[in-house]
């Protein structure tokens, strides 16, 4: 489990592909910390470290994964936002972050707003891809807060410390990002919908 915080930001140094699996050799401040077979979240998606190196490790990302995040899109010299699972006995700052990706979604608009930037995003319509105003909802690993939410998109707002230290300052109009929704409202979602 994860809440959202990013702790770090890694580089992709070099990818391999194996049949329908990638490996991903990342490089991060945290990685000499890490232990083969704990799980880390990449861009909010929950993969398990296979192989350490000097200040670098490797992960695998299965089809499956390839096709529900933007994993699949990572070049050599990609950032990725980094965050270890939640200590038992750690705040909880963020959310309920499972690290399981729902689906992507587009940017549609990033908008300067003198002391924060609004982030536009549109993804595909689906009876569990809830979102509410003041809500939570993961966007590339981070917890953050949505507004203007529609059936198929919703804004949010990010203040500097965000933007600076995870890799949506690199993103762009018309790239994708992963998305997982709350938790707590996918389950009341799918309570409601089986009684309907």
């Amino acid at each position: 489990m994860f809440t959202g915080i990013i702790e770090a930001l890694g580089k992709v140094t070099r990818i391999a592909q194996e049949g329908t699996n990638r490996h991903f050799q990342i490089q991060s401040e945290i990685s000499r910390e890490l232990k083969v077979d704990q799980s880390l979240s990449h861009n909010g998606v929950c993969l398990t470290v296979t192989k350490l190196e000097e200040g670098k490790h490797w992960v695998t990302a299965v089809k499956e994964t390839l096709d529900k995040s933007n994993l699949g899109e990572l070049e050599v010299g990609s950032m990725v936002n980094l965050e270890r699972s939640m200590l038992n006995n750690g705040r909880f700052d963020g959310h309920i972050v499972q690290g399981h990706v729902d689906t992507t979604a587009v940017v549609k608009l990033i908008k300067d707003e003198g002391g924060s930037w609004r982030f536009d995003f549109e993804h595909a319509k689906d009876k569990g891809f809830v979102t509410v105003e003041k809500g939570s909802i993961c966007v590339n690993g981070i917890s953050l807060t949505c507004f203007g939410c529609s059936d198929n998109s919703f804004s949010v707002a990010i203040i500097p410390v965000t933007y600076t230290h995870t890799n949506l300052n690199e993103v762009k109009v018309g790239d994708r990002v992963n998305l997982e929704f709350d938790i707590l409202g996918k389950y009341i979602q799918r309570l409601l919908g089986g009684r309907a």
